[in-house]
């Protein structure tokens, strides 16, 4: 018979809007002794679309491995954001600068007030308007959805997000995913997900709305990406010439159940050149649940 161990994990709603709305994830302290197949085995028992394991870290503050309920991410936004947002809350990181180590190297984190950002590289751009007719079928579009002179992209900050602009918030809410459609083009770019927004949005000072898919690695719809918000901003700088630095991100509005959610972009700009970004947003204590792996 195989002994049980008993895993606490912490659920955080991170990029809530004036405390409501929000993704949660799940945060796991001291899992230095998991191993690969135990944190896939908790994330698939605590359902959400990211979970944070936090170890400790030879070269950075600390250690995070992301997962889904099916696979290991390199990068998780709004995870993230949860698990510095508790790491604060808790007083176990009692400074505003920090860092975390990933599979994917060092990134920086910076604390303000109740948020937490962190760092995402400058951005690379594919252009793959020569897909635009599978992509517009992947989500039930026509040509005259789209955002007029805004090319379909594929776009890379830490992980790659395929950016779709549509013309206005009533086809954003429309959107029909043929989700199989959409695991075979994510396969063949090597992307999380579908990111579809518009810059025609009737709340005001905010610069988009979002919706974002990703059922390759088993999320249906999420309430709000900050891997996927990062590309976004630099998309909205680079390609559609809105010159900021910073952009607030809606997303979640859409969804079955709908969970509104901020994302702030601040930019670093160079010679009209970006060099890198910082998302974040604030992060709330939801609950706590206790899950029994096999040890």
């Amino acid at each position: 018979m195989n002994n049980l161990k008993v895993i606490n994990v912490q659920v955080l709603n991170a990029f809530v809007e004036d405390d409501k709305g929000g993704n949660p994830a799940g945060v796991v302290l001291d899992a230095d002794n998991l191993t690969h197949k135990n944190k896939l085995e908790i994330a698939k028992k605590v359902g959400l679309s990211e979970t944070a394991f936090v170890s400790k870290s030879k070269t950075e503050d600390f250690k995070l491995e992301f997962f889904t309920p099916n696979r290991q991410i390199a990068h998780c936004g709004h995870a993230t954001v949860a698990t510095f947002s508790y790491l604060k809350q808790q007083n176990i990181l009692k400074r505003n600068n920090s860092s975390k180590e990933t599979i994917d190297g060092k990134r920086y984190i910076k604390l303000i007030d109740d948020n937490a950002f962190m760092e995402q590289v400058a951005p690379k751009h594919l252009n793959v308007s020569h897909k635009e007719q599978l992509i517009l079928a992947s989500l039930g579009l026509q040509k005259n959805d789209l955002l007029p002179n805004a090319p379909l992209q594929v776009v890379n900050t830490g992980n790659s997000f395929l950016l779709v602009p549509v013309k206005n918030e009533d086809v954003l809410k429309n959107i029909t995913p043929n989700f199989k459609t959409i695991s075979k083009i994510s396969d063949e770019f090597d992307l999380i997900g579908f990111y579809v927004f518009t810059t025609a949005i009737t709340i005001q000072k905010k610069d988009a709305n979002s919706r974002m898919f990703a059922p390759r690695y088993n999320i249906i719809e999420e309430a709000a990406t900050g891997m996927a918000a990062g590309p976004l901003a630099c998309y909205l700088y680079n390609v559609l010439n809105i010159k900021k630095n910073r952009y607030l991100i809606r997303q979640g509005q859409y969804m079955d159940q709908p969970s509104p959610s901020l994302i702030i972009v601040d930019m670093q700009i160079k010679n009209n050149t970006i060099i890198n970004l910082m998302v974040g947003g604030k992060g709330i204590l939801k609950s706590k649940v206790s899950i029994e792996i096999n040890s």
